[in-house]
């Protein structure tokens, strides 16, 4: 158990089972150990750091720097992924703080069906993430063969006469591009179903705003998937096969994980 003092609050990266193993166990945020802080069923990972450096108003103030928010984003990510490496782990939000161990020990005991129930279902998989990118020039050529109104559009205008033709294909340019959206999301759908036989969750968060491999072209899914250990191999497969089918028509494929389980656990906590 982490000393407390005066002045500290106490952060908590994640729930976990009472049984997680503590040896090896990272430091965290600001380089601070990080211990197991046990209640019944379950537990949690925490460290008490100095409140005067994570008031409201300093996190508020601070968080817009990446100098002062990198590192700590990355110590939380450190000590989730090692708990995800030894079992169960629910992630919670960065600058999860609490005034000591009682409100700690509340939080645990308050929720605690919630949280072992989450635990049960993440403990079946681990996260992988998957991205997929449109490259439009590649997708906008390959569309009349993905779409059968397209295809027979395109063997009418090539089967007319010349001034129809030029018609005829003034228009399947136009309804190419329209067409173009409608058919990103039929692959999407088809490439989260396949994928979706194999795991035990996937989910689908929204388009990022802002996205720095946007060079990669347009994004298209953002999509997670639980997978467990013995379905992996069988998933695997299944991406490289979407990824060969689909990479000619300008489909890019970016493929991450295992991770914590970030997109499978609901807010169950808040910090007091």
């Amino acid at each position: 158990m982490p000393a407390s003092t005066a002045r500290g609050l106490w952060y908590v990266y994640g729930i976990v089972s009472p049984d997680m193993p503590h040896r090896g166990l990272p430091n965290g945020v600001d380089d601070a150990a990080v211990a197991i802080e046990r209640e019944g069923e379950v537990a949690a990972l925490v460290s008490v750091l100095d409140a005067g450096a994570y008031e409201p108003d300093s996190i508020e103030t601070n968080s817009g720097s990446v100098e002062w928010l990198s590192p700590r984003a990355l110590a939380h990510d450190r000590v989730l992924t090692w708990a995800s490496d030894q079992g169960a782990v629910i992630p919670l939000p960065m600058f999860s703080l609490f005034s000591g161990a009682s409100a700690v020990r509340e939080l645990l005991r308050e929720r605690a069906p919630q949280l072992v129930e989450t635990l049960e279902r993440v403990r079946r998989g681990r996260e992988y993430a998957l991205r997929v990118y449109r490259v439009d020039a590649e997708l906008y050529a390959a569309v009349p063969s993905l779409s059968p109104r397209l295809a027979e559009m395109a063997r009418t205008a090539a089967a007319a006469s010349p001034g129809q033709r030029y018609l005829l294909e003034r228009k399947l340019e136009a309804e190419q591009r329209a067409e173009m959206r409608a058919v990103s999301q039929r692959l999407v759908d088809e490439i989260v179903g396949a994928l979706s036989a194999h795991s035990v969750e996937a989910v689908r968060s929204p388009i990022p705003r802002a996205d720095d491999t946007a060079a990669s072209g347009t994004m298209i899914l953002n999509g997670a998937f639980l997978v467990e250990a013995r379905a992996l191999p069988a998933f695997q497969q299944t991406l490289t096969t979407l990824v060969a089918e689909h990479q000619p028509h300008g489909l890019r494929f970016d493929f991450t994980g295992p991770w914590p389980p970030y997109h499978f656990v609901d807010g169950h906590s808040h910090a007091e």
